[in-house]
């Protein structure tokens, strides 16, 4: 997130209203364990003659940079944003959903039905669940039949009107994904209020649609969309099976 900066003194400081507690920086820096007095006072020595010395970008020479003891409802942060943090609603490890590609054993999309995820916020940028609570209040009028097997859903306090819990709506994470289905009919009315929103937001988001193949191999939801002005990327994933769906 770019959160990590020199400050005043030449000491590294963390910007904790940005920092997404990803982990990445601890996992990333090597800490070499020397002792903290004896590096500053050699640090001293060197700028006295005018020579420094910088370590390399993953090493810390002194392991000063620890992991907090994060409470609710900074705890959110690190369930959304590390990759190897098993989310504390779902159980999933990275960010708490298995999402919809793995419908071929969960069965939880039908024929009929067109799934979304939007996947709100990206490195470098993230998202604040404010701008999640906006797009999510904007798909509940449109519709929306939110995944309850999700974490984003698992924060709303009512997934009828997509509103999130107040305690949660200034944390940022690196992402998140809202999940939901619609029947066909209301495809073109969630990709409007999609489009709608999106001026609203101090994020990006990418939109991912799912369907069973119809009787005739054909995507369902291809034709009303493109005839409605929307062209939709090639780029395009088929799930064969992988796997027995379970009861």
């Amino acid at each position: 997130m770019g959160v990590i900066h020199i400050g005043a003194g030449g000491r590294a400081q963390v910007n904790e209203e940005e920092c997404v507690e990803c982990n990445n920086c601890y996992r990333s820096l090597r800490p070499e364990g020397r002792n903290p007095t004896l590096v500053r006072a050699m640090r001293r020595l060197l700028r006295s003659i005018h020579l420094s010395y910088e370590p390399p970008l993953d090493v810390c020479p002194t392991g000063a940079l620890t992991p907090p003891k994060l409470e609710w409802p900074r705890l959110v942060r690190n369930f959304f944003s590390d990759v190897l943090s098993e989310h504390g609603l779902t159980g999933v490890v990275g960010r708490g959903t298995e999402e919809i590609k793995t419908n071929d054993v969960t069965g939880r999309l039908a024929e009929g039905q067109v799934g979304f995820a939007i996947d709100m916020g990206r490195p470098n940028l993230g998202v604040r669940f404010r701008d999640i609570e906006k797009v999510a209040v904007a798909l509940a009028r449109a519709g929306a039949q939110f995944e309850p097997k999700n974490p984003v859903t698992g924060l709303m306090v009512d997934p009828a009107t997509g509103r999130m819990r107040e305690d949660v709506l200034d944390e940022k994470v690196l992402s998140a994904i809202i999940e939901l289905q619609v029947p066909l009919a209301n495809v073109l009315p969630i990709v409007r209020a999609l489009d709608e929103v999106q001026h609203e937001l101090d994020t990006v988001f990418s939109v991912g649609i799912f369907a069973q193949y119809g009787p005739d191999n054909a995507v369902p939801y291809q034709r009303p969309l493109e005839e409605a002005g929307y062209r939709l990327s090639p780029n395009g994933k088929t799930n064969l099976g992988l796997g027995r769906r379970s009861a």
